[in-house]
């Protein structure tokens, strides 16, 4: 969403960062928070896990924030790793290689003088994505070159820049224009007058110091340090802290749990703005993400509701309607507003549930039973009496699972959900039962060691012993032949 010059702030956010959760990679505190995580292009990195069934490895390491493929940012150091002198002057060396040429500052310098261009002379290369000033048409004389730029289109940059579209470092999918203007109209009918967007990548070119930051919201790093921190903390307690919304479109590959952390930062800082008085208040947030992210993301922020509004984008080949679409978009606002206060348009199939208090899609029907409209994804859930709620419609109560699934289901259990426990409103680093498990499996790791330990002495020792056993076979082959020989 691009957002108008007046009111808003735009706060990039790099890469599609965390991104290894299908991959059995778990996002870990460190061990000791006071020491520093190293850092890679893309600010500090994360700490990582492997997980298999539940167990991790013994080994953690630290990996880029914001790639989740290698070949974008190689970045791996085990956590337990020492290194030299040469090697962490050689990282620091391709950190500083990797920024982008210019500044904030000389981002603004550029925006100034190229306002003060006549719209005859204001030119954007298209090929670069970038705004040109006269000393640099000769550079780009052979490229596709877009003139007349208006102020109107400096104020939309989503509509010069070409969307980057690589999953696995920058996802930028647009939202349709029916939601982008929905979610306006919504931010004006509650009341707000400035909005903090969180995820609004390669916007520097097009704004003043005061309404941008260069941020990564996967580490909370602001890559211009501590000036654009205080730019961000003036934004979000400007007026006391009325009057401001965060909205948040993060990648959709992105961990919820590193984005938590983040969000949780900014609503800190947020807060520094509020008397005791107010110290119940929350921050307004609306976060755009997939609905099967709901158990996770509420987990983190209880307050939060998912709505029933479907937020399509024109550049994804699976969130928007059309041919190449689905006719359902997963994809909704989490928010910390109540419903009852958000109004759904009628024209696009929203009712409003006098039983919910809330508005609801047409074919998310009320269950007497569940006593709520259930469905998550659009369409009319059924009332499964053994499990004692409301499934998609294409599932079917399997007997040997216990549970509803899809027809073709493998019965060998859960495979999301808890590894611990089995449940599945949680994974195993948030489950109860965690401590108990981590002493189970370090006693059933010594054990594995004693025995390991043991069968290697045991091997060993055989091996002296055959070795002693052959030489004294030696010998009396050898006095033998001697014997013979005489």
């Amino acid at each position: 969403m691009a957002a108008p010059r007046d009111g808003f702030e735009a706060v990039e956010a790099e890469g599609s960062g965390g991104c290894r959760g299908s991959s059995g990679m778990e996002v870990v505190l460190p061990s000791d928070p006071a020491v520093p995580a190293p850092l890679c292009p893309h600010g500090p990195t994360l700490l990582f896990v492997k997980v298999t069934q539940g167990k991790e490895e013994t080994r953690r390491f630290y990996a880029c924030s914001a790639c989740r493929d290698r070949k974008d940012c190689n970045f791996f150091q085990w956590e337990d790793e020492k290194l030299s002198g040469a090697r962490l002057a050689a990282r620091e060396a391709h950190n500083r290689r990797c920024q982008p040429p210019l500044s904030r500052r000389q981002c603004v310098e550029r925006y100034l003088k190229f306002i003060e261009l006549p719209l005859t002379q204001r030119k954007f290369c298209q090929r670069c994505q970038q705004l040109l000033l006269p000393d640099d048409w000769g550079q780009h004389s052979e490229h596709q070159v877009l003139g007349d730029v208006s102020i109107t289109q400096l104020r939309r940059p989503s509509q010069l820049l070409y969307p980057l579209e690589n999953k696995k470092t920058n996802a930028q999918y647009l939202f349709a224009d029916r939601s982008c203007q929905f979610l306006v109209d919504l931010l004006s009918t509650l009341g707000f007058r400035r909005v903090l967007c969180v995820g609004t990548p390669r916007y520097s070119q097009f704004y003043m110091e005061d309404s941008f930051c260069h941020y990564n919201m996967f580490n909370h790093h602001f890559f211009d340090g501590k000036t654009a921190l205080e730019v961000c903390r003036a934004f979000l307690q400007e007026d006391k802290g009325e009057g401001i919304i965060m909205v948040t479109d993060p990648p959709f590959g992105g961990l919820v749990e590193p984005l938590a952390i983040t969000f949780r930062k900014l609503i800190a800082m947020w807060k520094e703005g509020q008397s005791q008085d107010d110290s119940h208040k929350e921050l307004p947030i609306f976060w755009i993400f997939p609905y099967f992210f709901e158990s996770r993301i509420c987990q983190f922020f209880p307050s939060f509701r998912m709505l029933d509004y479907q937020v399509d984008y024109d550049n994804h080949a699976l969130y928007k309607h059309g041919k190449t679409g689905r006719k359902q978009s997963p994809v909704r606002i989490f928010t910390n507003i109540p419903p009852n206060k958000i109004i759904l348009p009628t024209e696009e199939g929203y009712r409003f549930c006098s039983l919910c208090q809330r508005y609801v899609s047409l074919e998310n029907q009320h269950c007497e039973h569940c006593n709520s409209c259930t469905s998550k994804d659009g369409r009319k859930w059924n009332h499964c009496f053994l499990c004692k709620k409301c499934v998609k419609p294409s599932w079917i109560h399997c007997s040997i699972c216990n549970h509803c699934a899809v027809p073709d289901h493998s019965c060998e259990g859960p495979k999301d959900g808890c590894f611990i426990c089995g449940e599945l409103d949680h994974k195993r680093s948030t489950c109860p039962n965690i401590a108990t498990s981590k002493r189970a499996n370090k006693a059933v790791g010594k054990q594995k060691q004693r025995k390991s330990n043991k069968m290697k002495m045991e091997t060993t020792k055989g091996q002296s012993m055959n070795h002693t056993s052959a030489t004294r076979r030696k010998k009396r082959r050898e006095r033998a032949h001697q014997y013979l020989g005489s």
